[in-house]
């Protein structure tokens, strides 16, 4: 009840207020003709006929055809305005309007709750919004009271609704779950971590709400603000490496800068504008909505949107070819890359409206003549602050005159920039949008950046070179010094000595092994120049295969191993191939003959380096991949190079890219934050590296790591503040567990999720800082809370804890020793039904009343984790076990049995799990058509049997024959549409109808089955 009136009636309460018409849910039941059906048949009959004009008879062949589409970007492409149909009688396709953008008041917005949908496995989501009576938009509510577990909670439901009745999820734009407290968005089939809050209301405040929540569904909808985002701010993009098609709806920066220039077109005023959106938060995506929205602009009407043409520039091949793709893969209408100065010329000379053309700014050098349409050009710039150099801009301006200039940055704009401000920005605005490092930090758009100098010693001050100099090379001849002294001191003279380049190899090893290798992170080393490459890369290789060698491999196989995990990215020089009479030169350009990667090898080492669990595991650079090289795996980047300003800023950002890495056992880790690891001194004049910009623009663009000492100290204080007033303090693990149940069970739930919320932090903070010196005050104490942690969720959820998977390596390995020591292993280690051990707990004799509870509540975590794994497999199969456990659950929580009576129903229902497993083979089935034939038992149960077997076992031989002829067949969409035809075949051979329904739920257990999970 407390999720009803704390969640659910708040949000309801807050969308009829915004103008959303409430419906009871018996009121929508008699409107979807049938429970499995999901459509409001007579609101969308009656707003077909009224949008388009049309009668009932079309009206209703329209909803026949709506009510099978099953594609979520086809659903997609019919509401922004793409889907025709031949109305009576007519002799060709006319356009069907399914939603009026323009006019929302023309539309039906309706809402309702407890939204029953009849399916296989019948799921019954909290709030479902409609519009014209299309299901677009699912909220999941909780009680304030889970807050801390709201997200597995809401998530996992969330899931269950995705994969049980995906009707309702095919015209969906977005899913919201709120708790009455926060509210988090985010698109279809996304997985838990891309959900976002929208902390924004722009263009209102905070202020012209009761309270955050009202904001938030305001913010997302509200129904002209739900329509727009709708329209313009929803992309399908293909990942060019997997093939895999993701869904992205926009972040609340991406909206509100792209309507801040929309409406500035449309007004055709000002012209120009400034946007500051840091790196790593998308700023192509952008691009791409805002290129999106001025093109088909389905909201609004303007003379200026007409049919715009649409520039984007950038000023790298790289970058071009990035932004290309992009706009490519988001399925941009019409996008041309022109790859040259005269198709460029051509194109933009050529006339004629709605043109999207990519290309870079070089281009335009040297060009002075105005084109006659520029006042229909929309320029937009990314990196826009580098553009203004060597007259590029002027250019530009002089062959565009009378164009709309919008420019993008990653990085702030120097505060000393005029030309850049002068170009983009009217006077006294600055940004026009700022979405700045804070803003993405807080977020979790980006993770934060902290820096740690290592040794003094090692760090070079330029103005100091003579001194260094004289310190580490006085043990050279006195004719090799004075030589190297006529060749001129530099810093790289410096940077590059031998022994220097060894410590900080050796150093860069041990900082590596102790803060990336244990959980599959990787890092980038930034050195001087292309010689600094090669020498780096032969210390770093010896110390690491002298290091394997110690740990028991042979030198070989070390030596073999070390040079795999390292890759070097640097330009080649006409200098590299000519022989020296010096062997020193001579050896360091063999090297660089031998290391370098040409275009196609350096594509396969970026690959390879941001897959987890792939070498390397290095990238050594000097000038390459420090821009616009996105590889959210790097954890951390070694500097030995003095960079300044925006070089600083960009080659930093490496590492600000949000990770998390799914290990093979179930558990996932996620970056805590970026390190950079200063050893040039860059950080020791950090100020004075970024002065030329605002202060407030990169006050914490480098973090210093002693923060997170602090945070350590804090967020331990809050933590034993809590475990103190719940009179926890002196108990060991397992009895602190059994208390903290106690209080939940009592009433007092809250104090157990804020203990647990308080808990999570410290070990977190702990985790993060790890292994500087500074956690080993808190090392015993994270033991404790860790193992209690784990104890107390079994206890009171009786499910197992999740924290324990999503702990870093190196801090899971210290917590499984300390649970092994202290013999709570037995307890808190949870079985499969193949541990031999399984059964252990159904022997209930000679047991005490804390033993049988104790053993129930292992049983329950055990058998949650078994059916849900088994359930994600194939829920057609599995679905009614993972049931029956809650069941028991429920009847033991509500005192209707006791802990004996349920280990033995659990004893039952094991007993039951392992007969469905085994039953594949008393038919003669290998495991997998088994699972096909369970499904196909469950949608056509009025089938001869023999008949659903002998077509599930040549539907698995159709898969089976796919996977060893196609592996990735679960990316290739023609060769998934061939497969269905197959299955089709199969099923109409052998007499069983349902053949749509059969071939989407088999397609979606094959591709996980035999394709390896999609």
């Amino acid at each position: 009840m407390s999720e009803y009136r704390l969640a659910e009636k708040p949000a309801l309460d807050a969308l009829v207020a915004m103008g959303w018409l409430a419906l009871s849910p018996a009121a929508a039941l008699a409107m979807r003709v049938e429970e499995n059906r999901v459509i409001l048949k007579p609101v969308m009959i009656a707003a077909l006929r009224d949008l388009n004009g049309i009668g009932e008879a079309d009206a209703e062949a329209i909803y026949a055809d709506l009510a099978t589409l099953s594609d979520n970007e086809d659903w997609q492409r019919k509401l922004r305005g793409g889907y025709s149909r031949r109305l009576t009688g007519e002799n060709r396709d006319s356009p069907i309007t399914l939603i009026d953008f323009k006019n929302p008041a023309r539309n039906q917005f309706h809402v309702t709750r407890q939204f029953r949908v009849a399916a296989q496995r019948p799921r019954i989501p909290d709030v479902v919004l409609f519009v014209n009576g299309i299901p677009l938009v699912v909220i999941e509510a909780k009680s304030p009271l889970k807050a801390t577990a709201r997200a597995e909670e809401a998530f996992e439901q969330i899931k269950q609704y995705e994969r049980d009745i995906p009707r309702l999820f095919a015209p969906n734009a977005f899913n919201i779950v709120t708790d009455g407290m926060a509210t988090l968005y985010g698109a279809t089939g996304s997985p838990a971590q891309f959900y976002a809050p929208w902390p924004d209301a722009w263009p209102r405040t905070l202020a012209d709400f009761p309270d955050p929540p009202a904001k938030d569904l305001w913010c997302l909808c509200e129904p002209s603000r739900l329509l727009d985002l709708l329209a313009h701010f929803i992309v399908f993009e293909v990942d060019p490496e997997t093939g895999r098609k993701i869904k992205k709806v926009c972040r609340y920066q991406q909206f509100r800068a792209v309507n801040k220039a929309v409406q500035r077109v449309a007004a055709g005023e000002h012209r120009k504008g400034l946007i500051w959106h840091t790196q790593g938060s998308g700023k192509s995506l952008t691009m791409v909505f805002l290129a999106l929205k001025l093109k088909t602009h389905l909201t609004l009407d303007a003379p200026s949107l007409a049919n715009p043409n649409i520039l984007v520039l950038t000023d790298r091949i790289d970058l071009d070819d990035q932004i290309s793709k992009t706009f490519v893969a988001c399925g941009l209408p019409n996008p041309t890359q022109c790859g040259s100065v005269a198709a460029l010329r051509e194109a933009v000379n050529r006339g004629g409206n709605g043109q999207i053309l990519l290309s870079t700014i070089f281009k335009f050098a040297g060009s002075k003549e105005a084109i006659p349409n520029s006042a229909n050009w929309i320029v937009l710039v990314d990196e826009c602050h580098r553009t203004q150099e060597k007259d590029l801009g002027a250019f530009l301006q002089a062959t565009l005159p009378d164009a709309h200039f919008y420019g993008f940055t990653g990085t702030p704009i120097k505060s000393t920039d005029k030309d850049t401000y002068a170009r983009f920005s009217i006077a006294g605005e600055g940004y026009l949008d700022k979405y700045g490092i804070d803003d993405a930090v807080r977020d979790g758009a980006t993770v934060p950046i902290l820096y740690e100098g290592r040794k003094a010693d090692w760090s070079i001050n330029e103005a100091e070179i003579d001194i260094l100099f004289d310190r580490w090379f006085v043990d050279l001849p006195d004719d090799k010094r004075e030589e190297l002294k006529r060749k001129g001191l530099t810093l790289a003279t410096i940077a590059k000595h031998p022994e220097r380049i060894r410590l900080i190899a050796l150093d860069i090893w041990e900082h590596f092994k102790a803060v990336c290798q244990p959980d599959g992170f990787k890092a980038q080393i930034v050195v001087v120049d292309r010689e600094a490459v090669i020498l780096y890369r032969a210390a770093l290789a010896g110390v690491i295969a002298a290091d394997l060698v110690r740990g028991g491999e042979d030198a070989e196989t070390a030596a073999t191993r070390a040079d795999a995990m390292i890759a070097c990215v640097y330009s080649k020089s006409q200098e590299d191939n000519k022989p020296s009479e010096n062997p020193e030169v001579q050896a360091l350009r063999d090297g660089l003959e031998a290391f370098y990667l040409d275009a196609e090898g350096e594509k396969d080492a970026k690959k390879r380096f941001k897959a987890y669990g792939q070498e390397p595991s290095f990238l050594i650079v000097c000038d390459k991949l420090l821009t616009g090289f996105d590889a959210p795996i790097e954890h951390v980047m070694y500097l030995d190079k003095p960079l300044k300003e925006h070089n600083l800023l960009q080659a930093i950002a490496r590492t600000n890219r949000t990770c998390s890495i799914k290990l093979p056992d179930g558990g996932e880790i996620a970056k805590p934050n970026g390190r950079i690891v200063d050893y040039i001194g860059v950080t020791n004049h950090l100020d004075e590296a970024l002065k030329s910009y605002r202060a407030d623009d990169v006050e914490n663009a480098l973090r210093d790591i002693a923060i997170l000492r602090n945070d350590l100290k804090e967020a331990h204080a809050r933590y034993r503040t809590q475990k103190r007033a719940m009179g926890l303090e002196g108990m060991d693990e397992k009895a602190a567990a059994y208390a903290a149940a106690a209080i939940a069970a009592d009433g007092r739930e809250d104090e157990w999720f804020d203990l647990q919320r308080l808990t999570r932090t410290f070990i977190k903070v702990y985790a993060d800082l790890s292994p500087d010196p500074a956690i080993l005050d808190f090392t015993a104490e994270v033991k404790w809370a860790a193992a209690f942690l784990r104890l107390a969720t079994q206890a009171i959820a009786k499910d197992e804890s999740l924290d324990h998977r999503s702990y870093s390596g190196k801090i899971r390995d210290m917590l499984e020793a300390h649970v092994h020591v202290t013999g709570l292993s037995t307890t808190i280690r949870l079985r499969n039904l193949t541990d031999p051990n399984f059964a252990d707990d159904f022997d209930t004799e000679e047991k005490s009343e804390a033993e049988l509870q104790e053993a129930f509540v292992r049983k329950s975590a055990e058998l949650r984790r078994v059916t849900r794994e088994l359930v994600d497999k194939n829920p057609a199969q599995y679905g009614r076990f993972s049931e029956r456990v809650l069941e028991i659950i429920r009847r033991f929580e509500q005192g209707q049995i006791a802990a004996a009576d349920g280990l033995a129903d659990f004893e039952g229902l094991t007993g039951d799990i392992q007969a469905e497993q085994g039953a594949h083979a008393e038919l003669g089935m290998d495991e997998n058509a088994f699972s096909i034939l369970r499904i196909m038992e469950a949608i056509a149960p009025d089938t001869a049997h023999d008949r659903l077997q002998a077509a599930a076992i040549a539907i698995g031989a159709v898969y089976t024959e796919a996977a060893a002829t196609q592996p990735a067949f679960a990316h290739m969409e023609a060769y998934l549409r061939s497969l269905r035809q197959q299955v089709r075949r199969i099923l109409t051979d052998h007499g069983i109808g349902e053949t749509k329904v059969i071939r989407e739920k088999v397609e979606e257990f094959a591709v996980n089955a035999y394709g390896g999970g999609a």
